[in-house]
């Protein structure tokens, strides 16, 4: 068993865009506007845009930053709150107009964990 943990956030931001886009659920997501040769922040540099491939709507932003990537999801806020917490994830929510959730990921095993909340921005309804 590996002891090796990827915590680097760019190298989570590629894994979860790779997950995003071959997954199962492959045909609902598009990554956009993405940086391949961004360079994580402390505040977060900006990584790419996940659209919902049957609205064009942009359902979340991914930044970089040196220990993690953080999801930044304008869509159906509530429900992705609920769907990262279920998967025990840190979540919390972003005051801006509209409200916003902020989901961090911190290692390699939570990029799929964090796939059920883009499930639930597609799924809750407007």
């Amino acid at each position: 068993m590996s002891t090796d943990r990827i915590s680097d956030g760019h190298r989570l931001a590629q894994l979860l865009a790779s997950e995003l886009e071959s997954g199962a659920s492959a045909d609902a997501f598009a990554v956009t506007d993405a940086d391949p040769e961004v360079e994580p922040t402390p505040e977060g540099a900006l990584a790419y845009r996940v659209r919902d491939t049957r609205s064009e709507k942009s359902i979340a932003t991914v930044y970089v930053q040196p220990d993690r990537a953080r999801v930044e999801f304008c869509a159906r806020p509530a429900a992705v709150a609920d769907a990262a917490a279920a998967e025990e994830l840190r979540v919390r929510p972003k005051a801006a107009e509209p409200p916003r959730t902020v989901v961090f990921i911190e290692d390699g095993a939570q990029v799929k964990r964090v796939l059920p909340a883009f499930e639930a921005a597609l799924a809750a309804g407007d």
